[in-house]
């Protein structure tokens, strides 16, 4: 047996002996490595004669040759049953029953505002926003809320280190950034987050409103009435759902009223609609001279009626929703038992 023969035969001993990719590597650093047997081999060349070198070189290049494939046939073998090791451990076992998948619902707040933008789109109304950062004039000045006006409190109200600014307290700014930039007639509603300093199970610091106002010429309470009316005898789904108006005062609007709906309790519950007694659920009024006029509108020629209303109180009539502070604690089994599968 020839060198060349002794040295595959010993490699071929040590491949088949082997158990991992980490010792196949050893064995080929130690044969075809800077050092390895195989490359030594080729140093002893120089000292040959022409014709023995020829052969013999031919004989080293057929070993490695021989050597690098048998060490790529093995590291192929290992990868192979690595593979099939992990993708036996990962296999998908079809009898396995599926598991329920968790389908998001929609909020009842996000239902709220979304039926009152289907309703007040049939009516002709523009939606539009304005700043939860507002200043003193847009939140109180502008709709005829004195200085002396308890709201303006820091017990009612949440106010920035710069005096100026104040989180909104209702969506009326709305009301005046359109008066301001905007010629009438137009008719506006506003659905947004509005902060008060109050909380329990009525009230909240922070909650949606939903807020409407129309400016034309010879507007007068019976449109305010029928509008009323009609969005919530939609709303509730009661074409004979009674509202009651009762003379009331705010500071931007005159005359101003409350608006009651009758109700019934069965099994406990609120029920809106076909009973005696009569529950507020709004404020309205027409618009107030001074608020016109501080929006640079003619009061002579236009007026106008507005109203406004917290979402989360239609949600919690409307879907029998007990506490205020439920719409805010993050709580999937409230979602999963008042949530909605469909917006309309």
């Amino acid at each position: 047996m020839t060198d060349l023969e002794k040295l595959l035969s010993d490699f071929n001993s040590q491949v088949f002996a082997i158990k991992d990719k980490k010792s196949l590597e050893e064995i080929r650093i130690s044969f075809l490595g800077k050092k390895g047997l195989v490359t030594e081999l080729f140093s002893q060349l120089k000292n040959l004669a022409a014709e023995e070198k020829k052969s013999f070189g031919a004989g080293i290049n057929q070993l490695r040759d021989q050597i690098t494939k048998q060490l790529d046939d093995k590291k192929d073998e290992f990868e192979i049953a690595e593979l099939n090791e992990k993708l036996s451990d990962e296999k998908i076992d079809l009898t396995e029953p599926v598991r329920k998948k968790s389908i998001g619902l929609i909020h009842p707040v996000s239902k709220v505002m979304r039926e009152i933008e289907e309703i007040f789109s049939q009516f002709g109304f523009e939606f539009a926003q304005g700043p939860e950062i507002e200043d003193d004039f847009h939140n109180f000045t502008a709709l005829n809320i004195d200085e002396t006006h308890p709201a303006r409190q820091m017990q009612d109200t949440f106010y920035l280190k710069n005096s100026e600014l104040l989180l909104r307290t209702h969506t009326s700014n709305v009301q005046i950034r359109k008066m301001q930039n905007s010629k009438p007639p137009f008719r506006i509603a506003a659905l947004g987050r509005v902060f008060r300093c109050d909380s329990d199970q009525t009230h909240a610091p922070m909650f949606h409103q939903f807020e409407g106002f129309v400016v034309d010429e010879n507007i007068t309470m019976g449109h305010l009435k029928w509008t009323l009316e009609n969005f919530l005898q939609k709303f509730f789904g009661d074409r004979n759902l009674e509202l009651r108006f009762r003379p009331s005062f705010f500071p931007f609007t005159e005359p101003s009223a409350e608006v009651d709906i009758n109700y019934t309790i069965e099994q406990e519950k609120i029920k809106i609609g076909n009973g005696d007694k009569f529950m507020e659920i709004l404020g309205c009024g027409m618009i107030h001279p001074n608020v016109l006029r501080n929006c640079g509108i003619d009061d002579e020629k236009f007026q106008g009626f507005a109203f406004g209303i917290g979402i989360e109180r239609l949600a919690m009539l409307k879907y029998g929703i007990a506490d205020l502070r439920m719409f805010f604690e993050n709580d999937v089994r409230f979602l999963n038992h008042f949530g909605f599968r469909n917006c309309l």
